[in-house]
């Protein structure tokens, strides 16, 4: 945890008697900062129309869908258009069907779920592509001995878990801090991705994020289907399968990929990954690169941060060359940021004056922003004039709308008029 934002939590919690997420190295900030209007709206800059695209003069707005308890993460499932799922950080998976909210949870796995009111506790939820078949999902939480755990449930009905069909997928041991836990599931095809964070603590002392035979500090991906007595599988191309590392991993040199997300809009033959990997003490970072591309891929935490040497505290790890660099680092001197919060490049088609964009934000500045991603270097980063308390995450739905989660409750749709 950031010793600069430990104050920061403790008057948060005294003032507004609500529990911050870290979402990152750090936890709390800004959260008196709230939107109390349902719907907020912002004149959309000139140069955030789509490339090659006609103009906008429309206007971005925020509007409500509902008040959760800490929401953390939300996503649609294939085949089913109408219901977004909320993920309430104490364990529970909220859903609404045509925005409305049923009765019961979709899932409540508090029981299970260590949360401790800062980074702990159930982070995301994830449906493979034949999720209207076979039912199956994934949840990502840290469990009550404080390790990283992926469950596989399956659906009792639209709107209902089957508790008891629970089963571990894999669980990797966090022992000695309760910060950077990672926390994001994403499925590109039958195969799961996930971001773990490098163990916490500052500056990786036991270097996790650059040692390949530690799943900590990594972007790892499987196949969560059980084969041959094994409760999951490793895809064959995964870059260490012949050795030289755990064959799970297929990125490594990450601090904490709390939010990752694929583009498959930019270039629908060539997949693309947007990570937020949030920083230590000067530099969030965002990297974006093909998903080939990220095979292999070291972006170079502990020696690195943004595209800087890490040098604050001696981390004993020299400059490996050859790393993967951002394509945008912002410094904590930018409007009070303290830790990005990775989003989406946006494929929704009612939204034209962001197609094709890569929206984003930072848990203490509030504020949405949106750039341009290229493989090399980001271009046009601005504010779009709207900001969300405390932002945890963002998601989408089925149909790809785009929305945004604050740690205080409230839930938005992104949506131009």
């Amino acid at each position: 945890m950031r010793p600069r934002l430990v104050l920061a939590v403790f008057i948060v919690l005294a003032l507004a008697a609500t529990v911050g997420l870290a979402a990152c190295g750090g936890s709390g900030a800004n959260m008196d900062r709230t939107t109390t209007a349902t719907e907020t709206a912002a004149q959309v800059p000139p140069d955030a129309a789509r490339p090659g695209g006609p103009k906008s003069k429309g206007k971005l707005g925020l509007k409500k869908i509902g008040d959760f308890e800490h929401p953390v993460y939300l996503a649609g499932a294939p085949g089913y258009p109408r219901l977004l799922f909320i993920v309430e950080q104490e364990g529970r998976v909220v859903v609404l069907n045509d925005g409305k909210r049923a009765g019961r949870p979709f899932l409540d796995i508090r029981s299970l779920v260590n949360y401790d009111g800062a980074e702990r506790g159930l982070l995301s939820i994830a449906f493979p592509p034949d999720y209207r078949e076979s039912g199956r999902f994934y949840v990502y939480f840290v469990n009550k001995g404080g390790s990283i755990e992926i469950d596989e449930f399956h659906r009792q009905s639209p709107t209902r878990a089957a508790p008891k069909s629970r089963r571990t997928v894999i669980t990797i041991p966090h022992p000695d801090n309760a910060n950077h836990n990672g926390g994001q599931m994403q499925f590109l095809g039958e195969d799961l991705y996930f971001g773990t964070g490098d163990g916490g603590a500052g500056g990786d002392p036991p270097n996790n994020a650059q040692n390949k035979n530690v799943l900590l500090g990594k972007l790892l991906r499987i196949d969560p289907v059980p084969a041959d007595g094994k409760p999951y599988t490793v895809p064959a191309s995964n870059p260490f399968v012949g050795g030289g590392g755990r064959p799970e991993i297929y990125s490594y040199g990450l601090r904490n990929p709390f939010r990752f997300s694929f583009d498959s809009v930019t270039n629908p033959q060539e997949p693309r990954i947007a990570i937020g990997d949030v920083g230590q003490n000067k530099f969030e970072e965002i990297d974006y690169t093909t998903v080939a591309g990220a095979r292999g891929a070291n972006f170079g935490w502990d020696a690195i941060e943004g595209f800087h040497r890490y040098e604050e505290e001696d981390s004993g790890t020299p400059d490996p060359g050859g790393t993967t660099k951002p394509i945008l680092a912002y410094p904590h001197s930018r409007d009070g940021s303290c830790s990005v919060i990775g989003g989406y490049v946006v494929a929704d088609p009612s939204l034209p004056s962001l197609y094709k964009r890569y929206v984003y934000a930072d848990y203490c500045e509030g504020q949405l922003r949106a750039l341009a991603p290229h493989l090399r270097r980001a271009s046009g980063d601005h504010k779009l004039g709207l900001a969300v308390a405390s932002p945890t995450s963002f998601g989408e739905d089925d149909a790809h709308r785009l929305y945004v989660a604050s740690q205080g409750g409230p839930v938005y749709r992104l949506v131009q008029r």
